[in-house]
């Protein structure tokens, strides 16, 4: 899976994914509603990471692949989106 563009991007979208969804579904919850900040702090910077990863490995991918722009736009909204990499996923997977 890592030896490819297009393999590297499904993983690093996966984790992306994941950690997005650790920050929304679990540490904002726990800031907002329990007082408890320390999460968000630490799963924030790790999700900031991957999507910085995820971005790289969106433009490295465009340019082995020649992806059209509107295909770099719609990978850049899935990762703006809950669940998003995972139906990017999905679809790279069909191809």
């Amino acid at each position: 899976m890592l030896k490819t563009s297009l393999g590297r991007l499904r993983l690093i979208g996966y984790i992306e994914g994941i950690s997005f969804l650790l920050l929304l579904g679990f540490a904002m919850p726990l800031k907002y509603i329990a007082g408890f900040p320390e999460p968000v702090k630490v799963l924030g910077w790790l999700h900031g990471i991957f999507f910085v990863l995820y971005l790289l490995a969106v433009i490295q991918t465009t340019i082995a692949h020649r992806w059209s722009i509107l295909r770099v736009l719609g990978a850049f909204l899935a990762s703006i989106i809950p669940f998003g990499p995972f139906i990017l996923d999905a679809r790279l997977r069909r191809e």
